[in-house]
C-alpha cells in the first residue's frame, strides 16, 4: 500500500463508479492525494450496479485514510452525497430500512460509510460528470476500465509527478452540454444517413447499407440524420464540399 505523509491531515479525494448493464460488470475508482502524493486505487465486480459502484469507490478511498484526518470528497453521484449529508441519518435511525420497512439499497455499504464518517472529517463537493474536470475524466477512465475487465496502469507517487491537474476543479459547462447533446443524438433514431463518395450523394435507410459505400474509401463522408429537414442540410453542406 502506498504511504501518505504521517503529517498530513488533509486529502483531497476523486471517485467514480460505474456499470456495464445496470446491473452487469462494474468497476470504481478513487484518486487520493495529500499535499506531496497520489494513489489511485480500482477495482471490479462481476454484476453490480452504478450506484453500488459509486459508493464502494467511496468506501474504499476512505479506508485508505488515517483516523482523525479531514477529506474534502469531489463525487459525480447525488445518490452518495445526498445519502452521505442527509438521508443515512433516518436511515440509522430506522435501523437501516426505509419508511415501507424494507431494507435500504447498498445496507452494508451505507453502514460502512457511516462508520467511516464517524471518524474522519468529510465535506462532500457535488460536480457533473463528463464536463472536462480533469480528475473526474480520470476515474471516469479507470472504473470504466475494470467494468470492462481492462487492465489500466494504476498511479502511485509524488503529486509533483502526476499527470492529472488536481488543482483544477473548475469545470467547462459547454463541454457538458455538448457531451450530453452528443450522447442524446447516438440514441436517436436515425431517419436517415447521407453519403458523399466522390462527389455523388447519396441516402440511405440503414447504416449497414451506407456503411457498405462508404467503407474504405478515400474522401468518403457520410451523416446521420435524424429529422428529414436536417437531411437537406446534409445534402446541401456535402453538395456544396464537391
Amino acid at each position: 500500500m502506498f504511504c501518505y505523509n504521517q503529517q498530513t491531515m488533509s486529502f483531497t479525494v476523486f471517485t467514480d463508479g460505474a456499470s456495464k448493464g445496470n446491473p452487469g460488470p462494474g468497476g470504481f475508482a478513487a484518486i487520493i492525494s495529500d499535499e506531496g502524493s497520489v494513489q489511485e486505487i480500482g477495482g471490479l465486480k462481476k454484476n453490480t450496479t452504478n450506484n453500488e459502484m459509486e459508493l464502494t469507490a467511496v468506501v474504499k478511498a476512505l479506508e485508505h485514510l488515517p483516523e482523525g484526518v479531514e477529506a474534502t470528497v469531489y463525487t459525480d453521484s447525488k445518490y452518495v452525497k445526498n445519502g452521505a449529508e442527509s438521508w443515512r441519518f433516518a436511515w440509522r435511525e430506522n435501523g437501516w430500512k426505509l419508511k415501507n420497512k424494507n431494507p435500504v439499497a447498498n445496507q452494508d455499504l451505507w453502514i460502512s460509510l457511516d462508520d467511516l464518517l464517524s471518524r474522519k472529517d468529510v465535506s462532500w463537493v457535488l460536480v457533473p460528470g463528463h464536463s472536462g474536470l480533469p480528475a473526474n475524466e480520470r476515474v471516469d477512465e479507470i472504473a470504466t476500465a475494470f467494468a470492462g475487465n481492462k487492465n489500466l496502469a494504476l498511479y502511485a507517487g509524488p503529486l509533483k509527478k502526476y499527470s492529472v491537474d488536481l488543482a483544477n476543479v473548475s469545470f467547462d459547462v459547454r463541454t457538458k452540454v455538448d457531451r450530453t447533446n452528443h450522447r442524446a443524438r447516438q440514441n436517436t433514431k436515425a431517419f436517415s444517413y447521407i453519403s458523399s463518395v466522390k462527389g455523388v450523394v447519396k441516402t440511405h435507410d440503414s447504416w449497414a447499407e451506407c456503411e457498405k459505400r462508404v467503407k474504405g474509401v478515400s474522401g468518403a463522408r457520410f451523416k446521420k440524420a435524424i429529422s428529414k429537414s436536417e437531411e437537406a442540410h446534409i445534402i446541401s453542406e456535402f453538395n456544396h464540399l464537391k
